[in-house]
């Protein structure tokens, strides 16, 4: 059994990938709420430190500033 499942993990984000500062299992999209399994993060921003679930969430975010 994963001891971080169903848990949500704290990421430091960066340009190339991410840094896990607390083990988890999954991190929550910004923009819909929706948990993201840390193997399919695929979308994320630098500057905002923030997980999305696909394109259409990171370009709403970018749109919203």
């Amino acid at each position: 059994m994963l001891m971080n499942s169903g848990r949500a993990a704290k990421l430091n984000y960066l340009a190339n990938g991410f840094r896990v500062l607390v083990p988890g299992d999954h991190v929550v999209c910004a923009i819909s709420g929706t948990p993201i399994a840390l193997d399919e993060l695929r979308y994320w921003s630098v500057a905002r430190q923030q997980a999305y679930l696909s394109a259409v969430e990171a370009t709403a975010a970018e749109q919203k500033g």
